[in-house]
């Protein structure tokens, strides 16, 4: 049986390269394709020579309708009008399209959401391992202790991350929320700053820290009279995104059209 064509969109952006890397490392998969925007200088090169090192047999393209209709999936951490474009292209190929793609409004989500009804989306904010065993337990926590103790999600990222929250602050404000039967619309309050007055009982908070190279440390803190817990996740290594990305990608070949999570992939 031919191992899975994967397509790589982004592909020259430290995220990309590291995907391409984990699929032509892989036994399991096989890299048929390799996006990037128009303009880009890698346009047309060898995709293993304009990363610097040997031929792969792959040219960068700039053409999704192309490359995407051969292929058994698509990984895709861009941004958010690129992904709902790739998400149309990725359904009328009926290929797994996996979503790290962070920042996405409702209307982009309803939009992937249609292309759901054709073909598999994995979609999350964070893919490791790790930080779905955190979701997990940021729910459970949250369901045990009452409204009286405060919750804050804070994180770090790296200078160059453009949205704050962070996709995987958001999925660990989402499980807080469902841990008190809520949705984190109701619950979430906006970043202190300035006179913001008494804090709301019950609130889910969010504070975001940008600078150097962080890869991505998270904490959920769950403030009580007297007393905290303190859930982390630190991530040192951007590789643990893309083999969480590769595994989803391999996970959803024989699956139906729906919207999937990383939960589902790790059977969590």
């Amino acid at each position: 049986m031919e191992k899975p064509g994967i397509v790589i969109t982004g592909c020259s952006g430290r995220m990309g390269q590291m995907l391409v890397r984990a699929v032509i490392e892989s036994p399991d998969a096989r890299l048929s394709g390799a996006l990037e925007r128009p303009g880009s200088a890698w346009i047309g090169r060898d995709l293993g020579e304009a990363m610097g090192g040997a031929p792969l047999g792959v040219t960068v393209s700039d053409d999704p309708v192309e490359v995407i209709a051969g292929a058994q999936a698509v990984i895709d951490f861009t941004a958010p009008a690129a992904t709902v474009a790739f998400a149309e292209l990725t359904a009328q190929a009926r290929a797994v399209h996996v979503i790290g793609t962070t920042g996405l409004s409702d209307d982009d989500l309803a939009l992937i959401a249609a292309a759901a009804r054709h073909a598999p989306v994995i979609r999350a904010g964070n893919m490791s391992l790790g930080v779905n065993l955190l979701v997990g337990l940021t729910r459970r926590v949250a369901a045990a202790l009452g409204e009286d103790w405060d919750i804050e999600v804070v994180e770090a990222h790296h200078r160059h991350k453009v949205d704050a929250p962070s996709g995987t602050a958001l999925m660990l404000g989402e499980a807080a929320a469902q841990g008190r039967g809520a949705a984190l619309a109701d619950l979430r309050v906006p970043a202190h700053e300035g006179i913001t007055g008494e804090r709301r009982v019950g609130s889910i908070g969010f504070a975001a820290i940008r600078g150097g190279d962080v890869v991505g440390e998270h904490d959920v803190i769950f403030a009580g009279a007297g007393e905290r817990v303190v859930l982390r996740h630190l991530a040192t290594d951007r590789a643990i995104f893309a083999r969480g990305a590769l595994r989803a990608a391999l996970w959803g070949q024989d699956k139906g059209p729906g919207e999937y999570t990383m939960a589902d992939v790790l059977g969590l």
